[in-house]
């Protein structure tokens, strides 16, 4: 049986039900799923594994893969639950023993519901037109100082501007600007409505224009990356807290 994915949740916790069989070839499907649920910036993914068989183990690194990228960006919890017993005992195995597993979906919804804490956010929604990277360094000014982050207030306006432009000079599709202070970084995510990856290295003409791009986010944020989502990409960086 292929492997599918459905989804379901409220924005605070999505809840991912995998089923079929997993190998090698599923994995790349899978991963993308995942990713765009990570896209989603939800609380914590819950994986519920209850209707997921494993005939090539190996292809359980998919979740080791996703765990981390939940854990650089948007810095989330992933849970797997209710594995069928073949599959919780590759899961002990010691090349994915890091994985947290619960016995039930309920039982990692609990754990999740432990800590939820009310997050500082901060969103707009922006056209793809000159001032918007102007409304972008407005509001992660207005972020800065909401939050009391004053050395933050000149790297996350660059970063916004930047991150802004760059849908506007490539993907000129509506955007929305997302600002989320969680405990060690200030993150600022951008998401549009283009599946083309983030142009790193602009034109001649565009660095003449208006400047590098996703390179001085490189050189400022501590990291930056991108997700795809169901209809286009969420460009992101973290910036840290001291």
């Amino acid at each position: 049986m292929p492997i599918d994915c459905a989804v379901s949740g409220d924005g605070d916790r999505l809840l991912a039900a995998v089923s079929g069989d997993l190998d090698l070839g599923a994995v790349a499907d899978l991963r993308i799923r995942l990713l765009k649920c990570l896209a989603e910036q939800p609380r914590a993914l819950l994986v519920d594994l209850s209707r997921m068989t494993v005939s090539e183990p190996l292809a359980l690194s998919v979740f080791t893969a996703v765990r981390r990228q939940a854990a650089r960006w948007p810095g989330i919890p992933l849970l797997l639950c209710a594995p069928e017993p073949m599959t919780g005992s590759h899961l002990r195995n010691a090349r994915h023993r890091s994985l947290p597993v619960f016995p039930t979906v309920e039982a990692a919804d609990r754990h999740v519901g432990v800590d939820r804490d009310t997050l500082a956010m901060l969103n707009d929604e922006l056209l793809p037109v000159l001032g918007a990277a102007r409304q972008a360094r407005n509001l992660a000014t207005e972020a800065c100082l909401r939050w009391d982050l004053p050395d933050l207030l000149a790297p996350a306006s660059l970063v916004a501007s930047e991150l802004v432009s760059n849908v506007v000079d490539h993907a000129h599709t509506m955007m929305t600007m997302r600002l989320t202070l969680r405990p060690r970084y200030l993150q600022i995510a951008v998401r549009d409505g283009s599946t083309a990856e983030p142009v790193r290295r602009p034109s001649p003409e565009t660095v003449a224009r208006r400047g590098r791009g996703l390179m001085l986010i490189e050189a400022t944020a501590h990291a930056w990356g991108w997700l795809p989502t169901h209809n286009g990409k969420v460009v992101w960086a973290s910036l840290p807290v001291a």
